[in-house]
């Protein structure tokens, strides 16, 4: 897991769903993980940066 803690409530819940996404084998691909995640918790660029870091670091 990343060691950086991410700021803000929507960043959070954004990267549990996208953890949770994952556990449950869905078929979707990381980028489309995280532009759902943008639209679903009204991400800012800088959180979508975040996610897209953070899904290559748990790959």
């Amino acid at each position: 897991m990343s060691s950086i803690q991410p700021q803000g409530e929507n960043i959070r819940k954004a990267v549990k769903w996208i953890s949770e996404e994952r556990q449950v084998g869905t078929a979707a691909s990381n980028n489309r993980l995280v532009e759902q995640a943008a639209v679903k918790f009204n991400l800012s660029p800088n959180e979508v940066e975040f996610l897209i870091k953070f899904v290559k670091e748990e790959l």
